[in-house]
């Protein structure tokens, strides 16, 4: 039994989390959670215990001075909480931190009893992974589960994704088995600049985040960044026209895959996020890609100089965004 003391009664409490690792290209999951804490303030409440689930020569501890005591923190993952104000509060439980290194089962049944004790009605899984998508575009975000319902009242693809997985592909399934709804939302990152940070790919999600939880979100200075950075990668992609015309294949494929989606829909949910937000006020390793292996970024310099990216083949009319059926488990 989870004794959880101090914790208040929660308001429609969801619970959204992210790891850090294979999961998150460009830290762009785990930095939407670390931009819900900061925004609201949240306040740990309970961390995992750091040697049952973590090999410490992967994940090594760090050592800090504190008023002049040396202290150690643990890789792990935290939970924290906050409340979301305006005419219909509600609270969100959101959990932080590494991709266990073992014991992912016990991790995830963790994870879920305090779900259970807290009531849970809802889990949000974010994830990042490497695509085949242009940085120059909006960035795809998809949303998954495995639950037929819930995709069909929340707008969702059901999952047919089989390759290797990490632990939002296990924690989702986790959920499923012990009833708790899940979704994950995965944010697809441009394979050829995958180093962190990519504001852009965690503007995306927690705006993606908003709609799927009718909230808003403060977003703080995200926006400028996510601007700052696309600028960066425009530089750094005209300095080199092998880099420059392989972008320009990626925005072509993906302009012509997503021709038939400038729907009134698509339309409509924009024009609502600008409701809202103006009625409102203010308020490490290898990463998942798209084919459920490892990649790496193209405009970093490596030993041997700058990597040229592959040529692709000619994109068909049906594959150009990598996020929307690439969602790995």
């Amino acid at each position: 039994m989870i004794e959880l003391e101090g914790v208040p009664e929660l308001i429609d409490p969801v619970m959204v989390a992210a790891f850090e690792g294979w999961n998150d290209a460009g830290d762009a999951a785990s930095t939407a959670v670390a931009h819900l804490e900061k925004e609201w303030k949240g306040e740990v409440f309970a961390a995992l215990d750091a040697e049952d689930y973590y090999d410490f020569q992967v994940n090594r501890p760090t050592v800090f001075m504190d008023g002049g005591v040396r202290r150690i923190t643990w890789p792990t993952t935290r939970l924290s909480v906050v409340r979301v104000g305006g005419d219909k509060p509600r609270d969100l439980v959101l959990v932080r931190g590494i991709e266990p290194s073992m014991r992912w089962r016990s991790f995830c049944n963790e994870l879920l009893g305090f779900a259970h004790e807290l009531g849970v009605e809802l889990v949000v899984i974010l994830g990042a992974l490497l695509g085949d998508t242009p940085h120059t575009r909006p960035v795809p975000i998809s949303g998954t589960t495995s639950d037929t319902d819930l995709a069909r009242r929340m707008d969702l693809e059901e999952t047919k994704y089989e390759g290797p997985t990490g632990i939002v592909g296990i924690l989702q399934e986790a959920c499923t088995h012990a009833g708790v709804p899940a979704v994950s939302l995965w944010a697809a990152v441009p394979h050829y600049v995958s180093q962190p940070p990519n504001p852009k790919a965690t503007l995306a999600l927690l705006n993606r985040l908003e709609d799927l939880l009718d909230l808003r979100i403060p977003l703080g200075e995200l926006p400028e960044d996510a601007r700052a950075w696309q600028v960066g990668v425009d530089q750094l992609a005209a300095e080199d026209s092998e880099v420059a015309e392989y972008v320009q294949t990626l925005e072509e494929a993906r302009d012509t895959a997503e021709l038939p989606e400038a729907s009134g829909e698509a339309i409509a949910r924009e024009f609502e996020r600008y409701l809202r937000r103006r009625d409102g006020g203010p308020s490490s390793g290898g990463h998942a890609t798209a084919d459920g292996g490892d990649g790496g970024s193209y405009l970093r310099d490596g030993p041997g100089g700058r990597s040229r990216p592959p040529r692709p083949p000619k994109a068909e009319p049906d594959d150009g965004d990598a996020g929307n059926d690439a969602s790995e488990e």
